[in-house]
């Protein structure tokens, strides 16, 4: 209404144009007709339409002003909300930080007490010796005996000795070839830990005989591949060796 107070709002203007209009007939000489019931009645009506309207007008414009408002404050009011709960949200971080420092600040004065109390231990020490280190240096000296004791008798055991058990088969170059020679040329080679066994003739065809001749080595003193060459080295009656068995003692 405070709008619609300041509005210039001419309410007898069609009044005031008929009677401009008489003003103007008169003066031209021409005489008024009389005006009818029912055109009074028709002008009354247009004027009070005419009057309707232009209130509606500033009805109109009064609530778009007043919607304007309401939307302004819905705005203010939704700002408000949202700054609370930032606030609150940096209260309880605040609040948060407070206690964490609280906290360090807690147990920077719990170290000092500690190593105050650690230091009161080490006073309690005895420096110059107890019976409980006496009994310490009487078990070590007896676990220290009991390991003296223990590899003394493990270095009188025996060693195991690894051995290995060989079938060879020396073949000869022909039918002709003396194997006797060959057995005793053979049973020449003597070395530290080479022991010789039984032997035998093994028809291979056409008349020809290998022999087969096995032995016992100790694996750490003779090498069975240089043993092989030194057969081999016999030519006149060997032309070649293998090893036809092996096996673990």
């Amino acid at each position: 209404m405070a709008a619609l107070a300041r509005e210039n709002i001419c309410l007898t203007k069609p009044q005031c144009e008929d009677a401009e209009r008489m003003y103007y007939e008169k003066l031209s000489g021409a005489k008024a007709a009389p005006e009818s019931l029912s055109a009074q009645i028709e002008r009354a009506r247009q004027h009070i339409k005419n009057s309707l309207e232009c209130v509606d007008g500033l009805a109109q414009q009064v609530g778009g002003e007043d919607m304007a408002l309401a939307s302004k404050l819905s705005a203010l009011e939704l700002e408000n909300r949202q700054l609370k709960k930032l606030t609150d949200d940096l209260k309880k971080m605040v609040m948060g930080l407070e206690g964490r420092v609280a906290s360090l600040e807690g147990g920077k004065k719990a170290a000092p007490a500690a190593a105050a109390a650690k230091e009161e231990d080490d006073d309690d020490v005895d420096l110059f010796g107890s019976e409980d280190e006496e009994e310490d240096e009487e078990k070590a000296r007896i676990t220290a005996e009991r390991l003296k004791a223990y590899a003394e008798k493990k270095s009188k055991k025996p060693a195991l000795i690894a051995k290995t058990s060989v079938l060879f088969d020396v073949k000869p170059w022909d039918d002709e070839t003396d194997m006797n020679e060959m057995l005793k040329a053979v049973k020449t080679i003597e070395k530290d830990g080479l022991t010789w066994g039984a032997n035998k003739l093994v028809p291979v065809g056409y008349g020809i005989n290998k022999l087969q001749i096995m032995c016992v080595v100790e694996d750490e003193k003779v090498s069975l591949e240089e043993l092989s060459e030194q057969i081999e080295a016999f030519e006149d009656y060997v032309q070649s060796v293998d090893i036809a068995a092996m096996n673990k003692i």
